[in-house]
């Protein structure tokens, strides 16, 4: 029995999307190359992983132009809420107030940061 496909992003998948984030739309060579930068990468494991993408509606394909091009159709920050939706879920119990607090305490906060994060708590308690 095939395995069910999951939602969640793959780092993998999180790489070729931010290629298609920072180039545009893009070829498999150009793809390819850059991950080639960031990983030991077959131009085959390339094309297979646009596929799996394109079943996934993480991408699309304009089979006018040859060779094919690829775009992102999820955007980043799209990505990055299913992301952190997944991650508060799955490690923090479903709680955003712990991972905000976990956030905090690991890493000293810029002061302009904690105006940011000030100004962005105002707006929250405003609505």
């Amino acid at each position: 029995m095939p395995r069910e496909r999951s939602n969640q992003l793959t780092e993998v998948e999180m790489q070729v999307l931010q290629v298609l984030w920072s180039k545009g739309p893009s070829p498999v060579r150009v793809i390819h190359a850059h991950l080639s930068e960031l990983r030991d990468t077959n131009y085959s494991t390339t094309v297979k992983m646009l596929s799996v993408m394109l079943d996934k509606k993480l991408v699309r394909r304009n089979e006018d132009q040859r060779p094919h091009v690829y775009s992102a159709v999820v955007t980043r920050r799209k990505a990055q809420k299913q992301m952190l939706h997944d991650l508060i879920d799955q490690v923090y119990d479903g709680s955003a107030t712990s991972l905000v607090l976990q956030a905090l305490s690991s890493k000293k906060t810029s002061p302009e940061d904690l105006q940011q994060i000030r100004e962005m708590l105002d707006k929250i308690q405003g609505e």
